[in-house]
């Protein structure tokens, strides 16, 4: 009886020793470490070129001339602007860091943008009206800049495709100007009527023209292929200054001479841009850097 009674106390005293240092059940599970993998891709540099066409608006601030008819309305010889008609060319260096869905790119850029516009001028007998000249200038103005431009994007998608949106700010700086005038017409005073149509008269204008900032804003989309990134983007730079010397505006004497002075101008551009980008930071030879 002593035996049963021992035993049993022993089996009473092991069962609640082992219930206190029973752990309770935990039905929260802890929360899963970033793998070093997905904290690599939250940020990346990119290092890459593109090339592609810009149209040009030139949009007169305040016109000047230097001939003033006195026997018609002068708005008669106001210059037409032709806007985003001619096609120029730019090519970009871009740099770009990626952090979290956003980046940060700086993209000097060398730019060759053209605008034309053209304006008419009339003479007449005051004693016979038959015996009258017509002329048309036309003119086309090509300017070379180095643009430093500053973008902020940001990736409206984290796949293999990525459409962006981007905003910024730009400085250029003014290389190479040049302006072709062509002078082409119809005299009425010669005894009948005769068309005609002179040479383009080019002359260097750099000294017409200076530097200017201006704001960006644009859409893009990156297509990840490979470790490759190939872009595409159209951005709105709009200039905020005006283009031209005022100093020097009746400076060039052959552009004086057939009677052209150089406007006040805000210059305004559709840019264009194709290229690859690539990426500075790998973590293997058979990992890709790219989101997945």
């Amino acid at each position: 009886m002593k035996v049963i009674l021992s035993l049993t106390l022993f089996i009473l005293i092991s069962t609640t020793g082992f219930s206190q240092f029973k752990k309770k059940p935990n039905n929260t599970l802890p929360k899963p470490k970033p793998s070093q993998q997905n904290k690599f891709l939250e940020k990346q540099w990119w290092l890459g070129f593109k090339a592609g066409t810009n149209f040009a608006q030139a949009k007169p601030i305040q016109a000047y001339t230097v001939m003033v008819p006195t026997n018609y309305a002068a708005a008669l010889n106001a210059k037409s602007y032709d806007s985003f008609l001619k096609t120029g060319s730019q090519a970009t260096l871009e740099a770009t860091f990626y952090f979290k869905g956003f980046s940060f790119s700086v993209q000097p850029t060398y730019r060759h943008t053209r605008f034309t516009y053209f304006n008419q001028f009339r003479w007449y007998n005051t004693e016979n009206s038959a015996e009258t000249l017509e002329l048309r200038y036309d003119q086309e103005q090509k300017l070379d800049y180095a643009d430093f431009p500053l973008f902020i994007k940001y990736d409206i998608l984290h796949d293999k495709i990525r459409p962006y949106v981007q905003v910024g700010i730009f400085y250029s700086m003014l290389i190479n100007a040049n302006k072709a005038v062509k002078i082409s017409g119809t005299d009425y005073a010669s005894g009948g009527t005769n068309q005609f149509a002179n040479e383009a008269i080019i002359v260097g204008a750099k000294d017409l023209f200076e530097n200017y900032w201006g704001l960006a804003a644009g859409i893009g989309v990156n297509y990840n292929l490979g470790n490759v990134r190939v872009v595409l983007d159209a951005s709105y730079w709009k200039g905020m200054r005006n283009i031209t010397n005022t100093k020097n505006r009746f400076g060039n004497d052959r552009l004086a001479g057939i009677g052209d002075a150089q406007d006040d101008i805000d210059l305004n551009n559709i840019v264009i841009s194709a290229g690859v980008l690539f990426p500075m930071r790998f973590l293997s030879s058979n990992f890709k850097t790219l989101d997945r």
